[in-house]
C-alpha cells in the first residue's frame, strides 16, 4: 500500500534542502580554478548538467510512480543487471554520506571547535542522521520543510549583503579563461547537485506524481540561483586570483560581510549556523536514500534495521582520507565518477524503458488531493 502524502511544495523543499549542503563552502574555489572570472558561467553550466540528471530521474519516476529506481530497474533491464546498478547507487551514496560527514568535521575543528577530535564531530553528525532516518517518508518531508526557511532565507540574505562590497571589474571578462580543463570544473560543480537523486524515493510518496517535474524545475531554479549568486558575490569581492588561494571562499565572504549600521560586524558565525543546518539536511537525505535503497534491494518492508547497521561502515569510510587536501581530491574524483550513476545510468534506463515500452502501474489521481 502506498501512502501518498507528499505535496509538490514539500517535494520542492526536500530537493532544495538536500542540494544545498556542505559544498557551498568550497563551491567558488571549484568553479574558479580553471575558469577564472568565468566561474559564474561554469556554475550555470554545471547546474544545467545536473538538471539533466534530475530531469531523467523525474521522467522515470512519473513513468513508474509506485516504485523507486531500485524497484523499477528490475522491470526495465532484468534482475541481475538491475541489482548491479542498485549496488552502485548504494555504494556511491554511502561514500557520499561519509565524505559529507568528514568535510563537516574538518570545517568544525578548523573554524569553531579547534580542540575537539575530528572523530567526535563526524560521529555525532552521523549518529544524528542515523537516528533521524528511523521514520517514514512523511516525517522525512516534515523535517526538511521545517529547516527549509532556516536554511534558505539567511543564506540569501548574507550573500545579498556581501554584494555591497563587490567590484564589477572582478567579474570581467564574464567568459574567463575557458580552456579544455573547464569541462572538469563543470562536472565538479554539477556533482554538488547530486543530492537531487533523492527524488527517486520521493515520487512514489507524492500525492500526484505528475507534478514531480514542477518540483524538480523549481528546486533547480532556487538552488541554482543561490549557487550562482554565491559565486558571483565571492568573485566580485575577492577577485578570481585571490579566491583560488582560499580553502573555503564562502566562509571568508561571510567574514567580510556586516549588517547595516554595524549591528553585526561579521556574519561568519551566523553563516556557520546556517551551514550546519544545510549539512544536516544533505547528510540526512543521502543516508536515508542509502538505507531505503538497501531495503528495496532486499525487498524488506522496513528500512530501520539498516539505520545503525550502516553507521560503522560509513564512519570508517569518513576517516580514511589522511588530511583535508586528500579529502577534497577524493571528493572531486568520486563526485565526477558519480555522475555515471546519477545521469548516465538513469538515461540508459529511460532509453530501454522507451524501447521496450515499459511502464509502471498508474495511480488514479481523482482520489488524490488536487492541491498537489
Amino acid at each position: 500500500m502506498f501512502y501518498r502524502q507528499i505535496t509538490m511544495i514539500q517535494a520542492t523543499t526536500i530537493l532544495v534542502s538536500t542540494i544545498i549542503g556542505v559544498g557551498i563552502l568550497p563551491l567558488p574555489l571549484f568553479a574558479v580554478r580553471e575558469a577564472g572570472s568565468g566561474a559564474p558561467m561554469v556554475t550555470l553550466l554545471g547546474a544545467i548538467v545536473a538538471f539533466l540528471g534530475l530531469w531523467l530521474i523525474t521522467l522515470l519516476g512519473i513513468r513508474f510512480p509506485n516504485q523507486s529506481i531500485v524497484e523499477y530497474s528490475k522491470d526495465i533491464i532484468g534482475k541481475w543487471p538491475a541489482a548491479l546498478g542498485s549496488a552502485l547507487i548504494i555504494v556511491f551514496f554511502a561514500i557520499l554520506t561519509s565524505l559529507t560527514a568528514r568535510e563537516f568535521g574538518e570545517v568544525v575543528i578548523t573554524a569553531v571547535l579547534k580542540r575537539t577530535p575530528l572523530e567526535v564531530t563526524v560521529l555525532v553528525m552521523l549518529l544524528l542522521a542515523a537516528i533521524s532516518t528511523r521514520h517514514d517518508m512523511r516525517t522525512f518531508a516534515y523535517i526538511h520543510n521545517f529547516y527549509f526557511p532556516i536554511l534558505l532565507i539567511p543564506a540569501l540574505l548574507i550573500v545579498a549583503l556581501s554584494l555591497k562590497n563587490a567590484d564589477a571589474i572582478n567579474l570581467q571578462p564574464i567568459y574567463g579563461n575557458l580552456t579544455g580543463k573547464v569541462v572538469s570544473s563543470i562536472f565538479t560543480v554539477a556533482a554538488l547537485f547530486q543530492g537531487s537523486f533523492i527524488m527517486t524515493i520521493v515520487i512514489p510518496s507524492m500525492r500526484r506524481a505528475k507534478l514531480a517535474m514542477k518540483s524538480s524545475i523549481w528546486a533547480m531554479i532556487i538552488s541554482g540561483v543561490l549557487y550562482i549568486t554565491i559565486v558571483v558575490a565571492t568573485i566580485g569581492v575577492f577577485g578570481a586570483e585571490e579566491t583560488k588561494l582560499l580553502l573555503w571562499p564562502t566562509l571568508e565572504l561571510a567574514k567580510t560581510t556586516s549588517l547595516p549600521a554595524n549591528i553585526l560586524e561579521r556574519l561568519d558565525a551566523a553563516f556557520l549556523a546556517v551551514w550546519v543546518t544545510a549539512v544536516f539536511t544533505t547528510l540526512f537525505s543521502s543516508y536515508y536514500l542509502t538505507i531505503r535503497s538497501l531495503s528495496n534491494l532486499f525487498r524488506l518492508r522496513d528500512h530501520n534495521m539498516f539505520s545503525y547497521f550502516l553507521l560503522p561502515f560509513v564512519f570508517i569510510l569518513a576517516m580514511l582520507p589522511e588530511n583535508i587536501l586528500q579529502m577534497y581530491e577524493i571528493i572531486q574524483d568520486i563526485s565526477r565518477i558519480g555522475l555515471l550513476v546519477t545521469i548516465v545510468y538513469p538515461g540508459l534506463l529511460l532509453i530501454v524503458a522507451l524501447i521496450r515500452k515499459k511502464r509502471g502501474d498508474q495511480v488514479e489521481d481523482g482520489s488524490m488531493d488536487k492541491n498537489g
